[in-house]
Formats: structure tokens, C-alpha cells, sequence
């Protein structure tokens, strides 16, 4: 018989890599004990933290926030700095929140309330940045460097409304207190292409408003070859290295695979709670990006590419709510049907509130141009059984633990905290509103449905126009995320494109 055993308080995950000691009287203090901002989970960590800085020599420690646009940005914490600032939190520019994809402060944020209503935004002054020690890890790319995600909170303590990461906490909170919590599985699709020339030019300068020319790249496969394995294994260096750095971080990496088109590859991970789920895209984003760089290559996630034209990348998100005994609740307990009663409903707030979710399942002028019928994206608002060319695919049935939703319509590059929260919202939605979501369709592109929203400008009116995440988020979040959004689209709009210029140059 195999011996039993127990996990004892001394060890963790090999990406933590050691055992805990306590935490000293003297270091519970600074701004997180005075604000009474961590629990004893978090102390708990935080004392394995400090173990793990003494027995693998780290030196610096990245502190990091993801921002409105899914972009993660933080400080190095070095020296002195290191544990102090772990427990005492990092200031950082309140006008961070307040930028639009290019850097560009959208909001007048050197006046009363920058413009947002909200006084401590005023005049750019700081926030803080408080680490959540549950989600430190060593990056095992950066010698002698750890990494550490936060909240932001305000110097009185009071937590930011803008944060992303608390918007879903916040909606994960509401939810468990209706009985549910949410599981969440990943498979995101990106684009690898082969830097030309990684020095920078003065063609490659931005300013706000204004980014510089992207860097000059080549392809690194054919495409048109789903799951090749030879054209994977000419990419094995960076397979081996993506793969490695996954398990190292204890990223719950299902697959790394090759997908149909040019330079494009997928990686999944293993379903995980809500909150749990969305930061492991945080971080599992941002190994790939600098895992390939470090190899010579660049990562995007970045919806179509030019030269990707047969095959945009999606964000394949499946959810399913567990009840409190942490059951899938959307199991149906008698045969004839596919989901459970709140299951249907749940669907139905999808489908209803889809149109505005756009915003956050796909928030790039870019993201749109994959919404094409038969290119195993969807192109209008529909569900299917286990068919990948509708919105939402459903699979599973009486008696399997695995019965979900697939919501097909995210882009890779979309904020998690929001893209998650926005599906429970709209699912929790449809269980108040007892919505039915219609009967299947088993012809997605020709469905009698509404279509998607066919730009970021239409898919910003329907969030004016739908109620659901003001009610859920308040007023102030969605004004903020319309008027970034909004200035997004306004740059676009002014630029002069190529097509633009071929169109154009010779008329009349």
C-alpha cells in the first residue's frame, strides 16, 4: 500500500522552491498591517517569501499590477527596497489607470478628481501598489528575480475602483455569496514570428498617442498545417524553452500546440478557480513574451497580425459554475437535455448581454477583423453543441464532471480580470432574468442570429446601451473603461492608412 502523506507547512511548489519560517515581529508593520490589507494566508506567504530570498539569493523582486488594457506594468524592487516594500507596498503614478493603450493620458489627470469624479485621481498623485505574496514566483528566466502580482490601493488604504484584478474579486465575491463560485479554463492562440533586427531605430520611438514603427519580423512557420508535428519540432527550441519556463513558474500548462495559421501556436491550462485562472494569464502571457524575446523571437497576442490573414487568434474561455459543495452546477441531474436549469439560464445571459461584453472579450480596434464566418471564429451571437463555429460551444451532458461553456469570441489580448468578470456578470444575469438561450443552431454562419458587433466603435454604443455591468460594476468604472476605449478609437480613426493610401492616392 502506498504510504500516506502529509503536506506539511514547510512545503511548497517548486516554483517557491524551499521551506517557510515565520515572520518576525518586526516586519509586521508598514502599510499593509496598517491598513490590515492581508490575511493570514497572506502572511503565511509572505513568511515563505522571505525564506525564499534568503535561500536562493533573489535580489530583486518585480512588482506588478495588470493594467486596464491587460498590459502588466509595475517596479524592481532591489536592496533595502526588496522586503520593505513587500510588506509596505510601492507607490506608483495614479495616471497609470488613466492611459490609454499608447501611453496616452486620456483623462485631464493634474486636475480635481482627474477628470474621473474621484478626488484621490487628482493632480497624478500616487497609488499603491500592495503585493499579493499567494501569487509570488521565481522567474526562473531573470537571474536572482522574483515576481509578485498587486492590488492598487490608495494611500488611506481604500482600494481603487479601477483596478481590474478587484472589479473580478469583487464580482467573485457577489457571486459566492449567490452560492457559486466559477471555474475557468484557458486556450489562448498567439502569433511567433523571428526578429530581423532587435536594435532600435529613431523609427521605433513612441510618444503618447503616437507608438513607433513595430520591429521588422519573419515568419516561422508555413501555416495552413494544423498540429504539424514536424512544423512544431522545428520550433522545438522555443517548445523546450516555453515548456520549461511554464512548469517552473507551476503554470498548469495542458499543451503547447501548433495551430492553423502562419507563426501560430496555442498554449492551454488546466481549469482553475475564478480569480486563480486570470492571473495565471497574467502571468503565463508575459513568460511567453519574454521566454521568446530571450530566444530571439517576438511574441504577440495581438488578434491579426499583418500576414496572418487565414487564421486570427482567438481566446477560448470555458466556464462553469460550482455550487457549494463545489459540484459543477451546470451538470444536468436527469437525461434529455445537455445543462442544468441554471446552466440554460447562465447561457442565456451570454447571448443577451454579448453585444456589450464585446468590450471586454475583445477590446482592440484589431480584435473585430477575426469575427469571419467559417474561420472557426464566430461572425454572430449563437450557441452550439460542441461545434466551434458558434459564440458559445457546449460541451458535457448528464454525468460529466466536464459540462461547460465555451465562449469563443475573446481575443487573446484582452484584459483576464475583465473578460472573466464580464462572463459572470452577464451569466449571473441571465440566472436573475431565468433567460432562455433558444435551441441550438448546427449551422453557425447561417443562424438567423444577431451578428457580433462588427467594430470596437458599435461594440462601445451596445455598452452605453445595456445597463448590466453599470448595475454590477457602477457607473464610474464603465464611463472610465468608454472614455479609454473611446480615445483608442479616435486615434484610429485620424490615422491615415495604407488602405487608405492605395484606395485613395490615384482618384479621382
Amino acid at each position: 500500500m502506498e504510504a500516506r502523506h502529509e503536506r506539511s507547512a514547510d512545503e511548497r511548489p517548486f516554483s517557491l522552491g524551499g521551506s517557510a519560517r515565520p515572520m518576525l515581529a518586526a516586519d509586521r508593520d508598514g502599510f499593509v498591517d496598517r491598513h490590515e490589507l492581508w490575511g493570514e494566508a497572506e502572511h503565511a506567504a509572505a513568511a515563505q517569501i522571505r525564506r525564499v530570498i534568503d535561500e536562493q539569493g533573489i535580489e530583486m523582486i518585480r512588482v506588478a499590477f495588470c493594467d486596464q488594457h491587460g498590459t502588466v506594468r509595475g517596479k524592481t524592487l532591489v536592496g533595502d527596497g526588496l522586503w520593505s516594500g513587500l510588506r509596505g507596498g510601492c507607490r506608483v503614478p495614479s495616471s497609470l489607470v488613466l492611459k490609454d493603450t499608447s501611453g496616452k493620458s486620456v483623462f485631464p489627470v493634474f486636475t480635481h478628481g482627474g477628470g474621473t469624479g474621484i478626488d484621490a485621481l487628482g493632480g497624478a498623485g500616487d497609488v499603491v501598489l500592495v503585493p499579493d505574496p499567494k501569487t509570488f514566483r521565481v522567474l526562473p528566466w531573470a537571474p536572482n528575480t522574483g515576481w509578485v502580482l498587486c492590488d492598487l490601493h490608495f494611500p488611506d488604504g481604500a482600494p481603487v475602483p479601477f483596478s481590474t484584478r478587484r472589479i473580478l474579486r469583487d464580482t467573485l465575491e457577489r457571486l459566492a455569496d449567490r452560492g457559486y463560485g466559477v471555474t475557468v479554463g484557458v486556450e489562448i492562440e498567439f502569433h511567433v514570428f523571428r526578429l530581423l533586427d532587435e536594435a532600435l531605430g529613431d523609427e521605433h520611438l513612441a510618444a503618447p498617442g503616437r507608438p513607433g514603427a513595430a520591429p521588422g519580423v519573419a515568419p516561422t512557420s508555413r501555416g495552413a498545417q494544423l498540429l504539424r508535428e514536424e512544423d512544431l519540432d522545428a520550433l522545438d527550441d522555443l517548445v523546450q524553452a516555453l515548456s520549461a519556463g511554464f512548469l517552473a513558474l507551476d503554470l498548469p500548462l495542458r499543451s503547447l500546440e501548433l495551430e492553423f495559421g502562419p507563426s501560430q501556436l496555442e498554449f492551454t491550462l488546466a481549469p482553475r478557480p475564478g480569480l486563480e485562472a486570470a492571473d495565471d494569464v497574467v502571468l503565463a502571457r508575459s513568460a511567453v513574451r519574454q521566454i521568446c524575446r530571450r530566444h530571439g523571437y517576438l511574441a504577440t497576442f495581438m488578434c491579426r497580425p499583418a500576414g496572418t490573414d487565414t487564421a486570427s487568434a482567438g481566446w477560448h474561455l470555458h466556464q462553469s459554475l460550482t455550487d457549494l459543495d463545489g459540484g459543477n452546477a451546470f451538470v444536468p441531474r436527469e437525461g434529455g437535455t445537455l445543462l442544468s436549469t441554471a446552466g440554460q439560464r447562465y447561457l442565456g445571459g451570454l447571448l443577451r448581454h454579448a453585444p456589450a461584453a464585446a468590450v471586454f472579450t475583445t477590446p482592440t480596434v484589431n480584435g473585430y477583423k477575426r469575427y469571419l464566418p467559417f474561420s472557426l471564429a464566430p461572425d454572430r451571437i449563437c450557441w452550439g453543441i460542441d461545434n466551434k463555429g458558434a459564440m458559445v460551444r457546449a460541451v458535457g451532458g448528464p454525468g460529466d464532471p466536464a459540462t461547460r461553456l465555451e465562449n469563443r469570441s475573446g481575443e487573446p489580448a484582452a484584459n483576464p480580470y475583465l473578460y472573466v468578470a464580464s462572463q459572470v456578470v452577464s451569466g449571473m444575469a441571465g440566472i436573475d432574468g431565468e433567460l432562455d438561450p433558444g435551441e441550438p443552431t448546427e449551422d453557425p454562419y447561417a443562424a438567423a442570429a444577431r451578428p457580433l458587433p462588427a467594430s470596437l466603435m458599435a461594440a462601445l454604443e451596445e455598452l452605453r446601451a445595456d445597463d448590466v455591468f453599470a448595475d454590477a460594476w457602477g457607473k464610474e468604472v464603465v464611463d472610465w473603461i468608454l472614455r479609454l476605449k473611446g480615445s483608442e478609437v479616435e486615434r484610429y480613426l485620424r490615422d491615415v492608412s495604407d488602405w487608405e493610401q492605395r484606395e485613395y492616392l490615384g482618384l479621382p
